[in-house]
């Protein structure tokens, strides 16, 4: 006998005790995992933060999307600054301004319309990378991206992973044909934010392993395994060896170096490289189920991190990224409390996996430099 069955037979009444029950019906039932959403039980307390504790420079945004020259706005300054002022975000950068006629028109109508709100960074002219002397041209472009007042560099997984030569094989991250454009940063004092790679379930099968599943289920396209793609850290050791040549290039690698999920290997990319920062967009989710771990790296290399959210807004494709009131209220219940098993996203089906967050409960000293302090030295604000 089942203990239930043992256990439900002892309260029992008498007269029911004696008859011959009937075998039991099954009562479950079938659910597509996409109906799933269960509601915690655990019982914990819940810190709310509506406004930072301290002024925030959000330094990965998306507020326009570009190819090459070609520009198109996610948000105007008017549908912006309402939201920034009640989360005390000071400072936006979009990095994504894509070069020529589109980061003038960037800078023309969000940083000298409301200097001291928005930066703008540049993109390479990916369009032209085939092109016979680009390498030098693409240099010289940068030079006129500075000069129409673009602050940074924003090399996307288009490098890496999208972008091929004329044979139609995809180029590497380290091809050198990129170096007089590293270089360029460098002397125009143009720190790099690079991202060349995703998390490192999107290179395995999607299949009943694949923690991120439902993510990839519904956004095939976004799988990086089989064909000719190269692996994780076949990306990551091909960017190391652009770090390592380039060191006087001030590189901001992504989504905390694109391997959020693997801190130790974090962890050796920024003691290897002095030039290297990392930022958090779209990766508390991997950073807030391991608390304890992530708080021993915020110690450690508080000089170096920087926030970010990778914010885009109406970017309905990716509801981790939505800028709104809410993303910040859970970046900063992230950093500034010790609150257990929280969502990690504004949404109502975890996007990325379904587990929750814990907060870190970062000290003043380090929020100070998280928050703003870091992004001030790297992008040569004044204090």
């Amino acid at each position: 006998m089942r203990r239930r069955q043992f256990l439900a037979g002892l309260g029992a009444a008498p007269a029911l005790a004696q008859t011959t029950a009937a075998a039991p019906q099954s009562t479950a039932m079938k659910l597509d995992i996409t109906d799933f959403q269960p509601k915690s039980m655990l019982q914990v307390p819940s810190t709310p933060i509506e406004r930072p504790r301290f002024p925030v420079i959000d330094i990965h945004t998306h507020i326009s999307m570009c190819k090459d020259d070609s520009i198109t706005y996610n948000g105007t300054p008017e549908e912006l600054l309402p939201v920034m002022e009640r989360r005390n975000i000071r400072l936006m950068v979009n990095v994504t301004g894509g070069c020529g006629k589109a980061v003038r028109d960037a800078v023309a109508k969000y940083d000298r319309k409301h200097p001291g709100r928005f930066l703008t960074f540049t993109e390479p002219w990916w369009g032209r990378a085939n092109e016979p002397g680009y390498a030098h041209a693409q240099a010289d472009l940068l030079a006129e991206a500075r000069r129409d007042g673009a602050r940074g560099l924003k090399v996307q997984k288009i490098l890496g992973l999208y972008l091929r030569d004329a044979r139609g094989k995809l180029v590497a991250v380290d091809d050198p044909r990129f170096d007089p454009m590293w270089e360029a940063c460098a002397a125009l004092s143009m720190p790099v934010a690079i991202h060349v790679s995703d998390p490192a379930a999107f290179f395995l099968p999607i299949d009943r392993f694949n923690e991120r599943f439902e993510e990839l289920h519904n956004h095939p396209d976004w799988s990086f395994h089989g064909k000719d793609f190269p692996g994780n850290e076949q990306l990551l050791a091909a960017r190391d060896r652009v770090f390592a040549r380039h060191p006087k290039t001030t590189f901001l690698a992504l989504h905390v170096g694109h391997w959020a999920e693997n801190l130790a290997h974090v962890s050796a990319t920024l003691d290897r490289f002095p030039n290297v920062h990392v930022e958090l967009g779209a990766r508390i989710g991997e950073l807030g189920r391991q608390p304890r771990g992530s708080r021993k790296f915020f110690d450690k290399y508080q000089d170096r991190i920087l926030f970010g959210t990778d914010a885009v807004p109406k970017g309905v494709e990716f509801p981790q990224q939505v800028f709104g009131d809410e993303l910040y209220r859970i970046y900063a219940r992230f950093l500034e409390t010790e609150d257990e098993y929280f969502d990690y996203a504004p949404a109502a089906v975890p996007p990325q996996g379904r587990w929750r967050i814990y907060g870190i409960g970062l000290p003043d000293a380090i929020l100070r430099k998280v928050y703003y302090e870091n992004a001030v030295r790297l992008l040569g604000l004044p204090a």
